[in-house]
């Protein structure tokens, strides 16, 4: 069995471009050498512009220094030749027997395969989703979930030790709005009929919270010695005086002040029954966390008021009609924010800076935060306020994640979020499933904007990508299955055998995905991987239309199955990075 093969012979051409190089030009001790792969095979395997990059530098001709080159490579066992093309190109022509015996290792390694040292173990936190747990998650929150949990699975691919976390925005106003929205829906009910606020959160799900309040409690929260009605109905008396805001602000102040004690129960039932309605719809996705972390241990713990501390002892503070401010325009922000307002409450941005804090003294090598495409402004000020505490802002990286729009027969879908008028997550993954969502969904980059075709992800066709794929899948195990056969005689097979052109274009294509996965964790890109796969299920597709595999010859027919089991091996093994089941019949 050719267990010698190297998983990756992108990193061999380039370790003989690098012994080439130190032969000919030792004095060049820091070289970035960088294969592609060219997109016509007539060009090789794969292609690198190494010579053009350093006859720049030296005044050479790229031609010459191509040659030069070439000529100092060590003899590889896997490289059949190496030419010089165009301006100074060198490409590399892999052996047409190092593509059949990789084959071999590919099946030896099972499902590790594509699997890198990259991360060489390295520690790296995502942050994703981190949706308000205000009201059930959108079409929205369901593209960051897919891109977040489908690159920590890369991530995790690659060598890196993932953490997942959601951090839970379980302090401030917005939780205090869905509290109260749910308080005067529950008033409703208990016979005290009072104004709605337009800007309150107007969705079904707020009055099924009121429901079942009142189904366990009665009207135990709508008597007091404080008649809620007479409060309340003064604060509407005036609320055209007020902006829609403060009319909100009154309205949750005076529900504090009515419900006392009882105004923390109100607010903890809708938290948990939020969140908790949050992670069962996560679950069902197929997306997990490690750690759900709580915004207000920051301020239980101390940690918001640590970290303004920590920028006051910088003395990057000072105090401006009342309240405290961040100088954060010296560290590029657009102007300077506000920590702690005048009535001493920290805001949300001081939280903020409170949990970066923490996410730095747990120690993690890399962290990764993916945000919604309208917090674009927010980066620098975050950015600015780590640097400030002094911590290393190249730690942190940021992606953003457009918004999902959704057309059904061809026309858009309008949403709103506040409104309650919009597609959840459920009901986009009751309507398409749960592999059309998490697959269309990665078609893209996260920060371009996605057109989801719900007619297209419900169908059963080729223009259907993901079916595209699964199909795939599921041919070769009818074939398999049609076989019978014991597997392990996979690992005996002659893999010279397989000649074919078509053959050898899935093998290269099975040869690539090592790189793709490595590819995908560096830029940060699971649709890279979507597209691989798109790719090499049209080229099996193509192969099987073309070709006869149940064949009288035994040892063509077993290479001839030992290369699609391969290439099954491959899809289901792309598929799981997405979050995407292999069914094994459609």
């Amino acid at each position: 069995m050719a267990t010698t093969i190297p998983f990756d012979f992108r990193s061999h051409c380039v370790q003989l471009l690098a012994q080439a190089v130190k032969q000919v030009l030792p004095e060049e001790t820091e070289i970035h050498i960088e294969l592609q792969r060219p997109k016509q095979m007539d060009h090789g395997d794969y292609s690198t512009n190494l010579a053009m990059k350093l006859a720049k530098r030296l005044r050479r001709n790229p031609l010459e220094l191509a040659k030069v080159l070439i000529g100092a490579l060590p003899d590889s066992p896997y490289v059949g030749k190496t030419v010089v093309a165009g301006g100074g190109f060198v490409n590399f022509f892999l052996k047409k027997t190092a593509k059949q015996q990789f084959l071999l290792t590919v099946l030896q390694a099972a499902d590790s395969f594509g699997h890198s040292k990259l991360g060489a173990g390295k520690t790296i936190q995502i942050e994703f989703v981190s949706a308000n747990p205000t009201g059930p998650l959108h079409v929205g929150h369901g593209r960051g979930a897919a891109f977040g949990a489908s690159l920590a699975n890369i991530m995790a691919a690659a060598g890196y030790a993932v953490t997942r976390e959601f951090y839970v925005n379980d302090a401030g106003r917005q939780m205090d709005i869905l509290a109260l929205s749910t308080w005067l829906r529950y008033l409703d009910l208990c016979g005290i009929a009072l104004p709605f606020p337009s800007n309150a959160y107007q969705g079904r799900y707020v009055v099924d919270m009121a429901l079942e309040i009142h189904r366990i409690h009665g009207d135990r929260y709508a008597h007091y010695s404080d008649s809620p009605t007479q409060q309340l109905a003064e604060i509407n008396a005036k609320a055209a005086a007020d902006g829609e805001d403060e009319y909100l602000d009154n309205l949750i102040t005076a529900a504090k002040s009515i419900l006392g004690e009882d105004y923390a129960y109100l607010h903890n039932f809708v938290l948990t029954e939020q969140l908790n309605d949050c992670r069962n719809d996560l679950m069902e996705f197929g997306v997990e966390f490690e750690n759900w972390f709580s915004e207000q241990s920051l301020f239980d713990s101390g940690m918001v008021a640590r970290a303004v501390q920590l920028l006051d002892d910088k003395k990057l503070l000072y105090r401006q009609d009342g309240a405290l401010w961040f100088q954060s325009t010296g560290f590029g922000d657009e102007k300077d924010r506000v920590v702690q307002r005048e009535n001493g409450q920290y805001t949300y941005f001081a939280s903020d800076i409170a949990y970066h804090l923490s996410k730095y003294e747990r120690g993690f090598d890399y962290m990764l935060n993916i945000w919604g495409a309208d917090h674009h402004g927010y980066i620098s000020r975050v950015k600015g306020a780590i640097e400030a505490l002094s911590l290393d802002s190249d730690k942190l990286e940021i992606a953003l994640v457009q918004f999902a729009v959704l057309y059904r027969d061809g026309n858009k879908i309008s949403m709103s979020t506040r409104s309650g008028e919009f597609v959840t997550l459920r009901q986009l993954r009751q309507e398409v499933g749960n592999d059309a969502a998490r697959f269309f969904y990665v078609l893209r980059k996260s920060d371009q904007h996605l057109d989801f075709d719900l007619d297209l992800a419900k169908s059963q066709s080729n223009d259907n990508p993901v079916y595209y794929v699964q199909y795939a899948h599921a041919r070769i195990c009818s074939v398999l299955e049609q076989w019978g056969g014991a597997v392990d005689i996979f690992g005996r097979a002659e893999t010279e055998l397989l000649t074919n052109p078509a053959e050898l274009v899935l093998l290269q294509k099975i040869i690539d995905f090592p790189d793709t996965i490595e590819a995908a964790a560096k830029e940060h890109a699971p649709h890279l991987i979507a597209f691989f796969l798109r790719e090499l299920a049209s080229e099996f597709h193509s192969y099987y239309n073309s070709t006869r595999f149940l064949i009288p010859d035994e040892a063509l027919k077993i290479a001839r199955l030992a290369l699609i089991s391969a290439v099954c091996q491959v899809l289901s093994k792309g598929l799981s990075l997405l979050g995407v089941t292999s069914p094994r019949k459609m």
